[in-house]
């Protein structure tokens, strides 16, 4: 498969008669919007604001991260029908291949009442703002009130579903404007890739995806990976709309559907595609609850990477915790079919860092990437604006009774903050030898 992918640079965002780019700056018809955002009767009210980097405001709780993107003809530059995130907003079409316009710069960041207690917090300046990739994005906020009397899971996707009309929408806006930037991706069918660079390793990616039940689930074409077996798939899939959140983990790992679009790891991998490595694809697989479900999937998962013929293989997590058991029992089971692994996860290692910082581990699991302690205590200092509801810093993964003092500053975990401790690596924190 051959992806381009259009990159249109957004420096600004600003509300204007007509949604459009214009010289950087994406304009946007504020009622328009919140129009096609609300075109769902469970729901009760849709608020738009603006946030941009610097500017001293704080969105809490953050539900899911958005990019503006839009599938486009490669001939025509008219939008394709089928378009991003297939399953949800588009019929259940390929993605992975063809032409895709992305607002790079934008976001859109959906807001509301909190749902369950692991939703987090972006603050755009401040000591906050040092610990999240989107202090740095032109944000599109919406905030998002179902009807009264929703069950939790299903205002869950009630506001997931929106974010994502919004985000069609204003991804349309550069279906017509020439990109700054073009990149080019592209996996050909496996025994043409495995033959490719012969003299080369051939190494695979194991992506873990969080589908821990009701408010922990991700989606692949629309259907909940929890009730998938593991799949081989081209990395271009990935990049192009084919995976989205729909989970309520801790903010500091979770992986907004912006991340999944922008996978690091797989920018990477293909970075080096050719010059160190053979990058062969991606299975993905799920993080299950019982130790039935991990044994089957943790076999299957190293069953397909040994029939790919993979010589290594990196493996990223999403959470923590019980999906531990589900990151060692992959890297057990791979290992022991002769195939190198590395590790990225992040840790749990207590407020002062002297506590184990995984819940299970392995004498194989020897070459890991962390991203970070998510225990680390952090105080953000008061915003002079607050979209969304602060109270809820009291009950988040991270926070405590009081982590909101009463001059709005917020002292609590930096597991609150989306993305500070991202297991793909996309944040902000970095190591240095000692």
């Amino acid at each position: 498969m051959r992806l381009e992918i259009g990159e249109i640079k957004i420096n600004d965002v600003q509300f204007g008669a007509v949604t459009e780019v214009k010289s950087g700056t994406l304009h946007i018809n504020k009622d328009e919007l919140a129009k096609v955002t609300g075109a769902d009767e469970r729901i009760k009210s849709v608020e738009v604001f603006l946030a941009r980097p610097g500017e001293s405001v704080r969105i809490i709780p953050v539900k899911d991260v958005i990019e503006p993107r839009v599938k486009v003809d490669c001939d025509s530059g008219k939008v394709v029908k089928g378009g991003i995130f297939p399953g949800f907003m588009a019929d259940v079409t390929q993605v992975g291949e063809g032409r895709t316009h992305v607002l790079k710069g934008a976001a859109v960041v959906t807001t509301g009442k909190i749902v369950g207690f692991q939703e987090g917090i972006i603050d755009m300046c401040g000591a906050g703002a040092e610990y999240t990739p989107f202090s740095q994005t032109q944000n599109v906020v919406l905030k998002i009130e179902p009807i009264d009397g929703i069950k939790q899971h299903e205002h869950e996707v009630v506001v997931r579903l929106a974010g994502f009309r919004a985000a069609n929408y204003l991804g349309e806006a550069g279906k017509n404007v020439r990109p700054d930037t073009e990149k080019v991706y592209e996996t050909l069918p496996l025994l043409q890739q495995a033959a490719q660079y012969p003299h080369l390793p051939k190494v695979a990616y194991v992506y873990m995806l969080q589908t821990q039940g009701l408010l922990h689930n991700t989606f692949y074409y629309g259907v909940d990976v929890r009730q998938i077996v593991p799949t081989f798939m081209y990395p271009t899939e990935i990049m192009d709309g084919a995976i989205v959140s729909g989970n309520c983990v801790s903010a500091c790992d979770k992986n907004p559907t912006y991340i999944h679009a922008n996978n690091p790891v797989i920018e990477d991998l293909y970075a080096e595609h050719g010059k160190t490595i053979n990058f062969l694809g991606c299975v993905i697989t799920n993080e299950n609850v019982t130790l039935a479900d991990k044994e089957r999937s943790s076999n299957m998962t190293a069953k397909l990477i040994e029939f790919l013929g993979a010589e290594a293989v990196i493996i990223s997590e999403e959470g923590f915790g019980n999906p531990d058991a589900d990151l060692v029992m992959n890297c057990n089971k791979i290992e022991a079919k002769g195939i190198k692994t590395v590790l990225i996860t992040d840790e749990y290692a207590g407020q002062d860092g002297a506590s184990q910082s995984l819940a299970d581990s392995t004498p194989l699991g020897n070459a890991c990437v962390t991203a970070g302690n998510a225990n680390q205590v952090i105080t953000m200092p008061p915003m002079q604006t607050v979209i969304g509801y602060p109270e809820v810093a009291h009950v988040i993964a991270g926070g405590w009774e009081g982590s909101l003092a009463p001059d709005g500053s917020i002292t609590a975990e930096i597991q609150v903050i989306i993305g500070a401790t991202n297991e793909l690596g996309f944040g902000k924190l970095s190591a240095k030898a000692v």
